[in-house]
């Protein structure tokens, strides 16, 4: 997380809100103007006071739900940030400055990657999470949609401070692209495929799933709508290799079949992750 904003976020004043999104406002806004440090305040010892009165704040009013993990999740995260800032430096390290989106897709990925990692051992980033929390608990509103509002707040006064119009939307660009890398993290890349299948050779397509790929299925009875008639839908679910397998051999049984691909995003049960497993990493 902290290589994401060092090589790639930080250097452009790109704000993906949260407390480090502040932290760069800041960062910017004090340059040239304490001695201590001429470039600014560092953007890992900003976005650590603000967090220490956040959580404070949070335990306070929404109880320790926060733990030990994610106290010190945010204290090795500014650590780590200025200790790469120092040693790497923030005057465009990677030569970016010319290719902004590509900056914005690699900082995304590698933010995303971290942040599910600190989801994954059950503890939050804190910052914005925790303002979304204590909103979350006097307006009722879902706190996945509270953050979006804070974030994007945070990014509104970043057009206002830093007065270009690019950032908002390159900023938006990574939290968007963050979100999607958090929710692989967690759950897992997934390739798998859920299959609703009506065919009146439903029998061969059973044996088919039973036998050659040994994988299991349910059946529903159902009625057809325009004449009414009896019909067997089988569903199943199957991996994208095998997914071919079964459609090649339907299309040569009954070409006449109809068929329902739904992209599976996670698969519990036997021949799959168990529902033991999944307990455990929640």
């Amino acid at each position: 997380m902290a290589a994401g904003f060092v090589l790639f976020i930080n250097p452009y004043n790109i704000v993906p809100g949260g407390v480090y999104g502040i932290s760069i406002v800041v960062h910017y806004l004090t340059k040239g103007m304490l001695e201590f440090w001429p470039d600014g305040i560092p953007i890992g010892l900003f976005g650590l006071i603000l967090n220490i009165p956040l959580t404070i704040l949070g335990i306070k009013i929404l109880g320790p739900r926060f733990g030990i993990k994610t106290v010190i999740g945010f204290f090795l995260t500014s650590a780590f940030m200025d200790v790469l800032t120092y040693f790497i430096g923030e005057n465009d390290p990677l030569g970016l400055k010319d290719e902004l989106l590509l900056s914005c897709v690699f900082g995304a990925v590698l933010i995303g990657i971290g942040l599910g990692l600190i989801f994954k051992s059950r503890a939050t980033s804190g910052g914005s999470d925790i303002i979304a929390m204590i909103f979350a608990k006097y307006t009722k509103m879902p706190v996945g949609q509270l953050l979006i509002y804070v974030d994007s707040s945070i990014v509104l006064i970043a057009l206002v401070v830093l007065k270009d119009w690019k950032i908002p939307l390159y900023s938006w660009l990574v939290i968007y692209i963050t979100g999607k890398v958090i929710d692989m993290v967690i759950e897992g890349a997934n390739y798998n495929k859920m299959l609703f299948i009506i065919s009146d050779k439903h029998e061969e397509i059973r044996l088919k799933i039973l036998n050659d790929l040994e994988r299991g299925g349910t059946y529903f009875t159902g009625e057809g709508m325009y004449k009414n008639d009896p019909k067997k839908i089988i569903y199943t679910v199957v991996s994208r290799r095998e997914m071919s397998i079964l459609m090649d051999f339907i299309h040569q049984v009954d070409p006449k079949a109809f068929l329902t691909v739904v992209d599976a995003k996670e698969i519990l049960g036997e021949g799959f992750k168990s529902l033991e497993e999944k307990i455990e990493q929640v």
